[in-house]
């Protein structure tokens, strides 16, 4: 389903999908799929996109039409990737691997230094 209201809004402001895709970290190609109703656009998205447009998202936001399919477990077996979707992962759940991720590096950096010390 193509979103008209956020087609519209977008080029209110004189921006392009590029210049979207740019704002939001995604490509144009992601962007534009997003438009067309390809990909479903998440609430934070849409909270994102609403304020790059200076627009309420009631102003700008249309229902997607998508069933939710696990392409993974169908009786053929195979795996149809033109039903992808894409989701943000939400910034405290990246903060939290990013802190965990440190803490891993410093646990192998003082695992190496006790090698050395038995070695």
């Amino acid at each position: 389903m193509i979103k008209n209201k956020l087609i519209a809004a977008r080029k209110e402001k004189n921006m392009t999908q590029g210049d979207m895709a740019e704002l939001l970290f995604i490509s144009q190609s992601q962007y534009q799929r997003r438009e067309r109703g390809e990909i479903r656009i998440s609430d934070e998205e849409w909270e994102r996109i609403a304020k790059l447009l200076c627009k309420e998202i009631q102003e700008i936001k249309e229902e997607d039409n998508f069933t939710t399919i696990n392409n993974y477990d169908n009786c053929s077996g195979t795996y149809a990737a033109r039903d992808n979707y894409f989701y943000n992962i939400p910034e405290f759940i990246m903060k939290n691997q990013q802190d965990y991720i440190e803490i891993l590096k410093e646990e192998i950096k003082r695992l190496k230094e006790e090698i050395k010390r038995y070695a």
